[in-house]
């Protein structure tokens, strides 16, 4: 699967074959890019590295500041003034862009550092970038864990140079720079040095390494060398007094000259960063190939957890780059919390989690169950220690910024975990943490009026009490349990009986009928809510565009009439954004998971695709990525219940890895190669480890320890999934 990776699918426009059927009803609502960086990764890692161009909103690319519509440019074609470390991957505006410490070989004399130059040649593999700069430097890039490795092959020259930048961070963009407060930087010995900035409040410290001896090594300041100068000493920068400082090499090259810098990092100090570095990248001169190595080996592990049957080396590359995105964030750095002095899990870069709860983190348990249990425990530290779950955590003070986004979103993850009887979180304090974080921000609205507004955390919260009574029940506190019930009940307060619809507030990201299809606890109350199963239906085909003429999807710079207006068609925003992305199983819980399988299959076969333009919108730290491997799978998860639903996949045969050791196969029989806009295929009866099957869904744990779900397809719709519907729990 790593062959068929394209770590460039996704830093363009949307670029998609046009869309026919269902598809060309439904209504764009945000960016058309994805928004991702073709740098190089590790799995979960805290370090990535790229290209930097300045753009929105990784540092790489082309494109202006973006929140609807096409974005405009800021390049005219690819370019870079060097190259930087920790990048998002697929957010919008987060407010918080990284791309520290960057790296620019150089022939020009320094006063010119921060221009830019053209880049070609480009190449990128998972755990690898490269690019060729139009002044005619090679640069080569690989990444560990908590280090990168960069290579440059230089030109003829007299006086070439590479330049390390410790005062630049975030983007070109307006508002979108990091000033550090405090740095210190100094020169340890020859091809040695050292330093630290705080940014955002973090410190992040660098330990440094460049093969070349012979190059003259130097600090600079204000685009100035300092010869003889050993280090720099900032106390207090301000915005208006910051001056560009760093680190320098430089001396004559030949042909072909390579150098090589290796750069441990560490929010923990230096010390810990040179350890960092040495852990990752060993001792000794030219790393970059057994560094390069051992991160491709990752890379090939984890991208080997699942495996799908296809003729189509297009679907292959559509698929493998998703799991690949999956796999990128959030970024898990044990042992290098840089705000409470205990050791353990730390996590940074959750920084879409309203998005990646619903299909990544479910993704994630299933693939790496280890790695979910420290992200679990991570969580429950910065609870303890901050005093309430983060819905977004970046690394930064003051870090979870999005409250309107979402709440309750850890309960749901820790819920899973529970629920899977996962070992390695202590259930009691997880409980605890779970209960008191339901009470604030938006959980006081909750408690003393029965709703809280935006509406949709109305949904959140009793959501949120649901999953806490599922820990509650498993440590036997049958009282709480009893507490929970009522309030985990009071998800009705947010929807109006009369059109079936949430009630008017307002939205992140949506509109009423974008949140008014998510997948509840009490799917059956809901249904009855809005008249029952025909009614219910009758608003899903609806919103899905069943019988609705085409759209005109937002252009460059769309005005507030026009977003109005397509706002008010009330539609599916077809997977360009994620407030509606558990919507089209809703059917489900209605009987009709033939209506899953349209809508589904539209989506996966025409709303993704190759190419730099293959992401309907931004791809959210894989959330979206991570959508597309469940639905070409044909089992989605439901988050914080523990149970998967079950429809028509989009491959013939896949194997699921599960944790590693168990293996979950899916198979098919009368399946039919599916094409850009050929009609679904719809079960018709499946079996389950050899046994018949008449639900349409499965439990966590018939999946997590492997087994066989085989599913007979026909060209028509079946009885199959019609009768037994999937769970509720029904009001009291």
């Amino acid at each position: 699967m790593i062959d068929r990776v394209d770590p460039f699918i996704g830093t363009e426009v949307t670029s998609l074959p046009k869309q026919t059927g269902l598809a060309a009803t439904w209504w764009w609502a945000k960016p058309q890019v994805g928004n991702t960086h073709p740098g190089a990764t590790y799995p979960l890692g805290m370090v990535s590295a790229c290209a930097y161009s300045g753009a929105y909103p990784t540092g790489y690319g082309r494109y202006d500041l973006n929140t609807e519509g096409i974005p405009r440019t800021i390049h005219d074609e690819p370019v870079a003034s060097g190259f930087t470390h920790f990048q998002q991957s697929g957010t919008g505006a987060i407010r918080k862009y990284y791309n520290y410490f960057r790296v620019t070989p150089m022939l020009e004399p320094l006063d010119v550092l921060g221009r830019t130059w053209g880049i070609e040649d480009e190449e990128a593999t998972p755990g690898y970038y490269a690019a060729t700069l139009d002044s005619g430097v090679r640069s080569e890039i690989t990444v560990g864990p908590k280090s990168a490795v960069h290579r440059y092959t230089f030109p003829r020259h007299e006086n070439a140079r590479i330049v390390i930048d410790f005062s630049l961070g975030g983007l070109s963009i307006p508002y979108g720079s990091t000033i550090p407060l405090r740095a210190h930087l100094e020169q340890v010995a020859p091809g040695i040095a050292q330093g630290e900035i705080v940014v955002e409040g973090t410190p992040l410290s660098v330990y440094i390494e460049c093969d070349e001896h012979h190059w003259r090594q130097m600090l600079w300041y204000d685009r100035r060398l300092m010869p003889g100068g050993t280090r720099l000493d900032f106390d207090h920068i301000r915005p208006t007094t910051l001056r560009p400082f760093g680190l320098m090499w430089a001396g004559p090259s030949e042909p072909g000259h390579t150098i090589e810098i290796r750069i441990g990092f560490s929010l923990r100090g230096v010390e810990q960063a040179r350890e960092n570095l040495r852990r990752d990248c060993g001792s000794g001169a030219n790393r970059f190939g057994y560094r390069r190595e051992r991160t491709q080996k990752a890379w090939r592990k984890q991208l080997r957890s699942i495996a799908i049957d296809t003729p189509s080396a297009d679907r292959e590359t559509i698929f493998g780059t998703a799991l690949y995105h999956s796999l990128i964030k959030p970024c898990l750095a044990p042992q290098e919390s840089p705000f409470w002095p205990t050791d353990g899990p730390f996590v940074f870069d959750l920084s879409t989690m309203w998005d990646i709860y619903r299909t990544q983190l479910p993704l994630l348990t299933t693939l790496m169950p280890e790695r979910a249990v420290e992200l679990g425990n991570a969580l429950l530290t910065i609870c303890e220690e901050e005093g309430n779950f983060p819905i977004g955590y970046r690394m930064a003070r003051g870090s979870d910024r999005f409250s309107r986004q979402g709440s309750a979103l850890a309960q749901t993850f820790l819920a899973d975990l529970c629920q899977l009887g996962l070992p390695g979180i202590d259930w009691d304090w997880a409980l605890v943490h779970m209960h008191n974080d339901l009470r604030r921000t938006y959980g006081e609205d909750f408690l003393l009026r029965g709703h809280a507004h935006p509406i949709s955390h109305t949904l959140d919260l009793a959501f949120g009490y649901w999953c806490t009574s599922k820990v509650a029940l498993r440590m036997g506190d049958r009282a709480l349990v009893k507490e929970f019930e009522p309030l985990a009940a009071q998800w009705v307060n947010a929807f109006d009986s009369a059109s079936g619809l949430l009630r008017d507030s307002t939205f992140y990201e949506g509109s009423k009928y974008n949140y008014s299809f998510r997948l509840l606890h009490d799917m059956a109350g809901r249904i009855d809510l809005a008249g029952g199963d025909d009614a219910f239906v009758q608003l899903l085909d609806d919103f899905f565009g069943y019988g609705a003429d085409p759209v005109t999807q937002p252009g460059i710079d769309p005005g507030p009439d026009e977003l109005a207006a397509g706002y008010a068609l009330g539609r599916f925003e077809g997977l360009n954004n994620e407030p509606d992305m558990e919507a089209p199983w809703s059917y489900h819980y209605a009987g009709r998971p033939d209506r899953t399988a349209e809508v589904v299959h539209a989506i996966v076969h025409q709303q993704f695709g190759t190419g730099r333009g293959g992401l309907p919108g931004n791809d959210d730290s894989g959330g979206l990525s991570s959508w597309y491997i469940w639905a070409s799978l044909g089992i989605f998860p439901i988050a914080g219940q523990n149970r998967f639903l079950v429809n028509a996949p989009s491959f013939a045969e896949s194997e699921i890895r599960v944790g590693g050791e168990e293996t979950f196969f899916v198979r098919t029989r009368g399946f039919r190669e599916p094409e850009h806009d050929s009609p679904a295929q719809y079960v018709q009866s499946a079996t389950l480890n050899g046994a018949p099957l008449d639900r349409t869904w499965l439990r966590g744990d018939e999946l997590h320890r492997g087994g066989e779900l085989v599913l007979e397809l026909g060209d028509e719709p079946s009885a199959w999934g019609t009768a037994r519907r999937p769970p509720s729990t029904p009001v009291r």
